[in-house]
Formats: structure tokens, C-alpha cells, sequence
């Protein structure tokens, strides 16, 4: 009795150690990826403390994580896209707001192009009438007071005034007595008087 027991023993014993040579060997085909052994014996490797592998979703898409990475670019590209599409209208304002400003200027380049011209015209008037009054006081002057006098009568007001103040600054100029007064003095009373009093209220 004693030697069938143990026979049987080391049977059992044998047994064991098969199973286990065999369970590592499946366990290693399985790390190295040629079968699929913790899913298939999960129950029996669960009694041992071996948990089966969690199961991840689309696990036969071997694309995964391609498709993943593909998607993470977009989504980066997406984002940038709209940070140019943002800094390509905050461009557009600024040289929209930029052209304004350029138009703005032109268009106060051009009035003052205009004032300028004008005011060039406006002086060359007044030397051509500055000139031209010079030019008739030297001829007044040359001339007899009585006859000068006679003639000026036959102008205008203001006309008269204007060649009487040129008459007058020729003389301080030349630093000689000026006529004026007594061109005025051969003047009838009243009409020294207007053109004395308008001479006064615009000196």
C-alpha cells in the first residue's frame, strides 16, 4: 500500500509540472504575440491570479493609432487655420485703416496744393498791382500837381488811395518830401475830406 501511494504521488506530481511547463509556454507564445492565450483562458488563469487582458475598442483596426495621430494633426491644423484666418482679417482692418488714412492725407495734400496756389496767385497779383501802382506814381509824380491832380479826380476812391499810400512809402523809401498832402490840398474840400477819412478808417 505504502509503494502505491507513493507512485501515485510522483504521477500527480509529473502531472502538475506538465501542466505548468505547458501553461508557461502558452503564457510565453503569448507575450510573443503567436497566440492569444489570456483571453481564451481567462476563467482557468483567473483562478491563479492572472487577470485577462482588458479589451480596447476597434482593437482590430490596425490603424488606430495612425487614424489617431491624423486626427490630432487636423484638429492642430484646424487651430492654426483659424488663427490666420483671424490675423489675416486684423491685417486686412489695419491696411483698410491704413488706406484711410493715406486717402485722408492725399486729399489734405491737395488742399494744400490749392491754398498754396492760390495764395501764389493772390501774391503775384499784389506785386503785379504794386508794380503797376509804382509804376503810375512815377508818372503822377513827373507830372505838373495841378494836372496830376486833375487825373486822379477822374478815379476812383479807392483807386486814389492806393497811389496816394505808394506815393508816400516812395517818398520815405527815397527819403524826399512826399506830394501827397499837397495834391490833396488842390483837391476839391469834400472829396479830400472822403478820401482823408477812408484813408484813416483803412490804414
Amino acid at each position: 500500500m505504502a509503494g502505491g501511494t507513493g507512485a501515485g504521488f510522483k504521477i500527480i506530481l509529473l502531472l502538475l509540472l506538465i501542466i505548468l511547463i505547458l501553461m508557461g509556454g502558452l503564457l510565453w507564445f503569448d507575450y510573443l504575440g503567436l497566440i492569444n492565450v489570456k483571453e481564451k483562458f481567462a476563467p482557468v488563469l483567473s483562478m491563479v491570479g492572472i487577470s485577462p487582458p482588458e479589451k480596447i475598442e476597434n482593437a482590430g483596426d490596425l490603424l488606430l493609432l495612425e487614424k489617431e495621430r491624423i486626427k490630432k494633426q487636423t484638429e492642430a491644423l484646424d487651430l492654426r487655420a483659424e488663427a490666420l484666418n483671424k490675423r489675416e482679417k486684423a491685417i486686412k482692418k489695419k491696411e483698410n485703416e491704413i488706406n484711410e488714412k493715406v486717402e485722408s492725407l492725399n486729399e489734405q495734400g491737395k488742399a494744400l496744393q490749392e491754398k498754396e496756389k492760390s495764395f501764389n496767385e493772390r501774391a503775384k497779383e499784389y506785386e503785379n498791382r504794386d508794380k503797376n501802382l509804382r509804376q503810375a506814381s512815377k508818372y503822377f509824380v513827373g507830372m505838373p500837381p495841378k494836372d496830376a491832380v486833375a487825373r486822379l479826380l477822374k478815379m476812383n476812391d479807392q483807386d486814389i488811395i492806393d497811389i496816394l499810400r505808394v506815393t508816400e512809402k516812395m517818398a520815405q523809401e527815397a527819403g524826399t518830401d512826399s506830394i501827397v498832402s499837397y495834391w490833396l490840398s488842390l483837391m476839391p474840400a469834400e472829396r479830400a475830406a472822403d478820401i482823408n477819412r477812408k484813408m484813416i478808417e483803412k490804414p
